[in-house]
């Protein structure tokens, strides 16, 4: 009798609590593969670049690519630590005028997209001019610039400005130029002035082309200071490559693109950190394709 008074679970009841285990479980699954792949995606730069200098290594060797040819990346490395103290010198000097390039280009390019994103007669005036500036090779001003200001750092930091100031004036004007004009009309029929539409609409809203810009004008900058020091340069990366590859070192040479390109990938870090701290409401979900795993 005690047995028959045993209350039995209804079927429905043990049906929801086998789904939301399996629904557990599920999420579980995918929260499991979410993390593996985010690892994956982690390293998967750095196993590409593993795999390259493999790659670059064995072709050397089987093939007896001589060294002023083509040098080894174990070669390159060697050289490096050959000649470290000259190598370190020159890079910082190098860093150093880019910084400076890079800060009045930020500054000026700023200003200048704030002007032609927030004023039509600016923008008429003025970015026909840029566009057919920019249009301009670099090299062909270089001795201009020579005759200008000098060999040596001013003209390096010039060269560097003048690279890396044009994507970020274009970039923040249009930013500023993308609100859209109902939402001015309706800011100022409630009695926003432009300057006030431009500071708390306007800036927002160009600050994601902005460090798009950044990104892409730091290693340009790099470009502009090389290229300077390689035409007119006492000091730098660039001077002593140029000397490296007069004196048929080139492995010094390839040791002075190494050494570049770590500075460059290095600020390009600097500037991201510096997106995802300050506008992280903008590139939020990049990336986070974990579920369809595109």
């Amino acid at each position: 009798m005690q047995a028959k008074a045993a209350v039995a679970l209804p079927p429905d009841t043990l049906a929801d609590d086998r789904l939301t285990g399996e629904d557990l479980s599920h999420d579980a699954a995918l929260v499991a593969a979410a993390l593996r792949r985010r690892r994956l995606l982690r390293v998967l730069p750095w196993l590409v670049f593993v795999g390259m200098l493999i790659l670059w290594e064995g072709v050397v060797r089987l093939f007896g690519i001589p060294e002023f040819v083509l040098p080894a990346p174990t070669v390159v490395g060697a050289t490096i630590w050959k000649w470290w103290t000259p190598i370190l010198v020159n890079a910082q000097h190098t860093f150093i005028t880019t910084l400076v390039g890079f800060a009045f280009a930020n500054i000026l390019g700023l200003t200048l997209g704030v002007l032609i994103g927030s004023s039509t007669y600016v923008y008429h005036g003025l970015y026909p001019l840029l566009i057919a500036f920019n249009s301009i090779p670099k090299v062909a001003l270089v001795p201009i610039l020579v005759i200008w200001f000098g060999i040596g750092t001013p003209s390096a930091i010039v060269t560097s400005f003048l690279i890396s100031f044009f994507p970020i004036a274009v970039n923040v004007a249009a930013g500023i130029a993308t609100v859209e004009p109902e939402l001015r009309d309706v800011l100022r029929a409630l009695g926003a002035k432009p300057i006030k539409i431009v500071r708390k609409v306007g800036l927002p809203r160009s600050m994601p082309y902005y460090f798009a810009s950044l990104k892409i004008a730091i290693t340009s900058s790099f470009l502009g200071s090389i290229l300077a020091e390689t035409i007119a340069g006492q000091r730098g990366i660039g001077h002593l490559m140029i000397v490296a590859s007069s004196r048929f070192e080139v492995p010094l040479v390839f040791a002075g693109v190494v050494v570049t390109a770590v500075m460059s990938v290095a600020m390009y870090a600097v500037a991201a950190l510096i997106e995802t701290r300050t506008i992280s409401w903008a590139t939020r979900g990049q990336g986070d394709n974990s579920v369809t795993g595109v």
